[in-house]
């Protein structure tokens, strides 16, 4: 099934959710249903809801944001806390004020929390958030994960040092893993079969060249000066650092490396995000109808 096809079924009445890796056009399927249906797009995209980062992103452009209403997106400042409870809890704000928007995005476990629910985990202390970050640096991702319980590090990515930094300050911060916590998890905010859900499932080769070509694009559109403007204020713990090719352009702003390679760190670092994500949908939302979006028509 083509694009068109698929939104030509999809139920106007039920909430849609889309998800897809990086730079498989996901936001642009989006905004195609909601203008046909009026709906309003809501992201599900953990870094593009700081306000620093359009460009490196990906976030819709102002015209797109014109045709129909946006919501969640750049509207967290560079130090602002946001996690996924934060995130559960705008949705739930949205949702009671409109039943059927189009939730997309490339965060699994924000649909994961979404459909499956979200465990109530108590937060942690502003002291061990800073230990771990010091432990993070001096040590490594792979000597955090080896302080977890076993369970959790079965269950999460444990090359993803957020995640394995969260993970392990919840089991600092409370004496009980994240995914005995998770196992407390209350009732979702959209059961499986209450909304119209897809993941995009793209080959292999037709995404890395997408990502390729995108990342250039974004270079031409001012990326660069994007990056340049948070060099006052940039400190690589900072959740909004994690932007994908944020790194990479920042090293080479500072004389470390020259522009071509920061370019081609960045393009890997997005193939390797895109790896990531393709593991997640495959391994916890398998379950999820798949649409290809090198289909066409």
């Amino acid at each position: 099934m083509g694009w068109q096809a698929w939104i030509g079924a999809v139920d106007p009445a039920r909430p849609v959710l889309i998800a897809g890796p990086t730079a498989s056009g996901k936001s642009a399927l989006a905004l195609a249903l909601a203008r046909r249906q009026g709906r309003a797009v809501v992201n599900a995209d953990a870094l593009q809801v700081y306000a620093r980062w359009r460009i490196l992103t990906a976030r819709p452009s102002p015209e797109e944001e014109a045709q129909v209403p946006h919501r969640l997106y750049g509207m967290v400042g560079r130090d602002e806390a946001w996690s996924v409870g934060h995130w559960l809890r705008a949705v739930a704000d949205l949702l009671a004020e409109d039943p059927r928007p189009v939730i997309v995005g490339g965060t699994g476990l924000y649909f994961t929390a979404l459909t499956e629910g979200l465990a109530e985990i108590p937060a942690v202390p502003l002291a061990l958030r800073a230990e771990a970050d010091r432990r993070m640096a001096a040590r490594g991702v792979a000597a955090l994960a080896a302080e977890l319980d076993a369970e959790t590090r079965a269950r999460i990515d444990t090359r993803n040092p957020a995640r394995v930094q969260r993970a392990w300050e919840v089991l600092q911060a409370t004496g009980r893993g994240l995914a005995g916590w998770q196992a407390a998890t209350g009732a979702p905010l959209i059961p499986p079969g209450a909304a119209q859900a897809v993941v995009l499932r793209p080959p292999r080769d037709w995404l890395a060249a997408r990502i390729d070509a995108r990342f250039d694009a974004m270079i031409a559109a001012g990326a660069l000066d994007e990056v340049r403007g948070e060099l006052p204020f940039w400190r690589p713990n900072a959740p909004s650092a994690r932007a994908i090719g944020a790194p990479e352009l920042v090293a080479h702003l500072r004389g470390e490396v020259p522009l071509a390679d920061a370019i081609a760190a960045a393009k890997a670092a997005s193939r390797q995000y895109a790896k990531r994500q393709r593991t997640w949908f495959r391994n916890r939302m398998r379950d999820w109808p798949g649409l290809d979006p090198a289909q066409v028509d």
